[in-house]
Parts: C-alpha cells; structure tokens; sequence
C-alpha cells in the first residue's frame, strides 16, 4: 500500500512539473527565432520538427511571437473539437478579414453563430444535389475543348472549369459576369498575404502602409465593386438555386436577412474555397492517377460500370467508391489546406503542458497525413486504404477539412463535385503526364504547384 502511495505522489509531482515545463523543440536564432527556416521551406521544416521533436507539442519561436505546433491526432481532436470552446481562429487566419471581411472563415462568436445558421442549410444534401447537373455540365463542355496529343496545363484547366462551377452555383453567373475578375483580385490579395506573413513583415502594426499593404487595399477596392455589383444585380434578377440568392432571402430567427456587407463577405469566402482548393484537389488527383496506370483502369472500369455512356448524376456520388477514394487519398497526400491555427482564449492545458491566453496554436495536414503512425508507406498513393475502414486510425489523423465545430461548411459540396468531375472526365479522356520530374509544390495560404502541371490529352470517344 505504502509503495502505491509513494508511486501516486511521484507522479504527480512528475505532471506538475511536466505542466509548467516548457514544451521541447528549436531555440532558433536570436530575435527571429525560426522564422527563417520555416520561411525557406515550410513543409520541410514542419516534417523535421515533428520527426525531432515527439510528444504531441511542439514549442516554436517565431521572433516575439510563440506558437505551439499540435501533431497528436489526439490533441488536435482537443483543440479542434472536444475543447474547441477554449480556442478562436489564430492571429493569421484572422488578418485574413482584410480581404474576406468577417465571413465564416474569419468571425467568431455570436457573429460567426448567426452566419452559420444562414448558411449551413443551404448547403445540406438535398441543395447540393441541385447543384450535381452544373458540376457534370460544366465538365463535359471543358473536355468537349479537348483534342488528344494536345498539351494542356492541367492545374489552369481545373482552375477554369471550378471557377465556372462555382459562377453558377453561387452566383447564378457566367464567368463573364464578373467571377473572373474575383478570382484575380483574390489570387493577387493571397499572394501579397503570405509575402508578410513569411518575413518580419509580418509584425510590422497593421496601420503602417508597407508597398505589399498598399497593393492589398487597391485590390480589395477592386474584389468590392466586382462583389456589390454582382450582388446587386441578384437582387434585381429572378428567383433561382444559386447560393447568391438563398442567402439574398435567408432569414434568421428574428426575421432579420443578411446585409450587403455580409453577403459580399459569405460570398467571398464560399468563392475561395469553392474554387481554388477544389480546383488543386482535383489537379493532384489528375497527376497521382496519371503516375499509376494499375490504378487508373480500376478506376474507369469503376466509371463505365456505373455510368456507361450517360452523364452523371448526383445519386451516382455513393455509387462511385473508389473514386471518392481516390479523391480521399490525394488530398491525404496534398491537402489543399496544409495547415489551421486556433488561439486561446483562456489558459488551457494540452498534452501535459500549458497553452497560455493568447497563445498561437498549429496543426499541420501536410505533417499527421503522412505520419507512418497512422498511415501504412504513407508517402505511397494508395487509395485502397480508403475502401476498408481502419479501427486504429484515430480520428484526426485525416482532417483536409478541419474538424469540429469550425469544419468547412461547403465540404460535402466540395466532395461531390470532386467525384463527379473526375467521373465525367475520365468517361471522355485520360490525361499523360508530359514530365515524370517531382510535383514542385509551395505552401502559400493553400497548397499550390508552382508552375503548370503539362498533360497530354487522349480523348477516349465511344462509339
């Protein structure tokens, strides 16, 4: 008895000091800390350290500013769900607002409360599939374009044809009707973002003009006109299932509609993540299922089985397994989303150690996808892993889409129209890489190629 007593005291001593510990990890250079390994290569840098540095919590020093890096799926399940109450968006995604206003992505409490009810159902099941005759629509006329031994940039084909769908489900526009220009304003507005964000830039006060914040504001100026113009010619037109509209005539518990303001806000944020991180999913599934030919003719032996020679429906997403698996494993391998932060808002403790208020909290896709703990050769393109469930997978192992209360609203839209986009193409074409060099890849706010992805086209016409 007396030993257990001893043993129970030992260790709880042990947990004190374990909680007023510092969490392990690099000391970096004076004054900037590791802000310039991390800004040389940021994937890399995040990899190593979760490789040196085991335990879940990760302490790193970005010049005055410390953040704490989660890689436990455990932990990040705390952060991102059972204790998200204790956190907000952190300080980076919330400098985000200076061009997305206080969308979803951007607002917290109350504020965040109310836009959520607006918008979520408009994107349950039921409106979604509304939106599945668009997604296949647009689809076969970009492949219509195609011609076979023709090199075409794969990334700016998917870029265009997303932007094309989410003109038409969420505006009720062409993409002459002024979505093209969004997608400029917001591309030009990212670019300069992490530019700061990488550099001591980055704790330069807000107010003081620096040339990449001046470039910024004439750009959000411009995203303006395009998104109140557009809102405002909804607002004249005819009733439709464009998300423009149902949020136009949303109504909340008091009756109350949203703003000009807050649409334009919504609508940017649904844009951005509508169009760009679909469009880089479905460019890396492309280039995985190019590499691996096995693959690719389970894959449209899957398609033929199902569809044969007619269009896609949304009924057929549950139909189409391992093509939902290969979406599932090509965003396991190069997650749109790289990484989220969270910020606390009280002193909470995770894995043992102490998140003081304030603090800036990460967690890296890029980094828990790949981690061999949960994933078999997890540098391997395997959709098969996804056909089984796997019991010992923790939860949060895969979250390409955030988790817990905060997780994106539009991830069900997100995923149907990944499938069925590939269904549709690979009904009508395969595409050849022209180049069998390394994917180069850059983690700017999502996770971009940084030069066009070639391929070959090879028209598939049946008779």
């Amino acid at each position: 008895m007396s030993t257990t007593v001893h043993e129970a005291s030992w260790r709880g001593v042990e947990s004190r000091e374990r909680k007023a510990a510092t969490p392990p990890g690099p000391r970096g250079t004076p004054l900037i800390g590791v802000l310039k390994p991390f800004s040389d290569n940021p994937l890399d840098f995040v990899t190593q350290t979760a490789r040196r540095w085991e335990g879940g919590v990760i302490r790193l020093p970005f010049g005055p500013v410390t953040q704490y890096f989660i890689t436990d799926p455990a932990l990040i399940e705390e952060v991102l769900l059972t204790r998200s109450g204790s956190f907000i968006k952190d300080e980076m995604t919330r400098k985000l607002s200076t061009a997305l206003g206080q969308g979803l992505l951007t607002t917290e409490g109350e504020a965040w409360k109310r836009s959520r009810k607006l918008v979520a159902p408009k994107l349950r099941k039921k409106q979604i599939e509304a939106y599945a005759d668009a997604m296949v629509r647009h689809t076969e006329a970009a492949v219509g374009k195609w011609e076979t031994g023709e090199v075409r940039d794969i990334h700016e084909e998917m870029m265009h044809l997303t932007l094309e769908i989410v003109a038409e489900t969420l505006f009720g526009a062409s993409v002459g009707d002024g979505a093209h220009k969004v997608g400029q304003c917001l591309e030009s507005m990212m670019e300069v973002f992490v530019a700061e964000e990488r550099t001591l830039l980055r704790f330069v006060p807000d107010w003081i003009p620096t040339p990449s914040r001046v470039k910024a504001r004439k750009g959000i100026g411009d995203l303006d006109a395009v998104l109140f113009g557009m809102i405002e010619a909804r607002r004249q037109g005819a009733p439709g299932d464009d998300l423009l509209w149902l949020l136009l005539t949303a109504e909340d518990d008091e009756g109350g509609r949203m703003s000009d303001l807050q649409l334009r806000d919504e609508a940017v944020t649904l844009f951005l993540a509508g169009h760009e991180t679909t469009a880089l999913a479905l460019s890396f599934a492309l280039t995985l299922i190019a590499e691996h030919s096995a693959f690719e003719r389970r894959l449209t032996d899957e398609i033929d089985a199902v569809l044969g020679d007619r269009p896609a429906t949304a009924d057929d997403f549950m139909r189409l397994p391992l093509t939902t698996a290969a979406v599932k494993e090509a965003m396991r391998l190069y997650p749109p989303a790289w990484a989220i932060g969270r910020e606390a808002i009280e002193e909470v403790e995770i894995g043992g150690y102490t998140i003081p208020k304030g603090g800036q909290v990460f967690m890296s896709q890029w980094v828990t996808h790949r981690d061999p703990r949960w994933f078999k050769d997890p540098e391997r393109f395997d959709p098969e892993r996804w056909m089984v469930e796997d019991p010992d997978r923790p939860r949060f192992a895969y979250f390409p889409f955030g988790g817990g209360p905060r997780v994106c609203v539009g991830n069900h839209f997100a995923m149907m129209e990944m499938v069925l986009v590939l269904a549709t193409l690979y009904q009508r074409a395969r595409v050849r890489r022209t180049s069998w060099e390394k994917l180069e890849i850059s983690p700017a706010v999502t996770l971009r190629p940084t030069g066009p992805i070639n391929m070959r086209i090879e028209r598939i016409d049946k008779a």
